[in-house]
């Protein structure tokens, strides 16, 4: 990483913990805790989605009365983003976009598959490997925000390694499942050193539900 883009990530890291740690605890986030480890517990012992609706509750009761805090993670989110994407890509040429909210369906018609970071704060994110043309043998693709719901297809001819995180919520890869608090799943197809076409899939939310199926 070049010591402009380090130190722009480091300002913003800094700029959020700073309000951070000046903000205090009240009743409303102890209210909102109380709603999100409640749908966390729910979300690991019940089939249905009502875990989801009240940890969206826990979620929605935190943000409306903590907007320094919110603030906070999004500047911490963004300069993370920026750090990770120079470090994933390794020095070579990546396009790069982030938007406040983001609707990405590359599910309809083919599409070009290049070197991509992608951070948004709340973000729907529909990705199909099946229909995308690669313009390189090895490809990394980096998509991380704070919010978001992301299903991504692939396909079994591919080679696919995959690092995928959320703070809170649910991530899944090729049966790898983990649900909760601090989830990290990481899986690597069977023939993805011999394969010809490689793709690195990096996806990372404070708070999600990570689908990424092979077919």
């Amino acid at each position: 990483m070049d010591q402009r883009n380090r130190n722009t990530a480091l300002v913003l890291i800094a700029a959020g913990l700073f309000i951070l740690i000046e903000h205090y605890v009240s009743f409303h986030t102890t209210a909102a805790l109380i709603f999100v480890l409640l749908g966390l517990y729910k979300i690991r012992t019940a089939p249905n989605k009502s875990g989801y609706v009240i940890l969206g509750i826990g979620v929605v009761l935190f943000f409306s009365s903590h907007m320094a805090f919110i603030l906070s993670i999004i500047l911490i989110s963004l300069g993370w983003f920026y750090m990770n994407s120079k470090r994933a890509h390794n020095g070579e040429g990546y396009y790069q976009k982030h938007t406040l909210i983001e609707n990405i369906k590359w599910n309809k018609e083919s599409w070009e598959l290049k070197n991509a970071s992608l951070w948004n704060l709340i973000g729907e994110v529909y990705i199909d490997l099946s229909l995308a043309v690669p313009e390189q043998k090895e490809t990394t693709l980096l998509v991380q925000g704070v919010l978001g719901d992301v299903d991504i297809i692939v396909p079994e001819d591919l080679g696919v390694s995959v690092h995928a995180s959320v703070l809170m919520g649910r991530v899944e890869a090729a049966r790898e499942k983990d649900t909760g608090v601090l989830n990290k799943v990481v899986w690597q197809s069977p023939n993805y050193e011999a394969s010809d076409t490689k793709v690195k899939l990096i996806v990372s939310y404070l708070v999600g539900d990570i689908d990424i199926k092979l077919v």
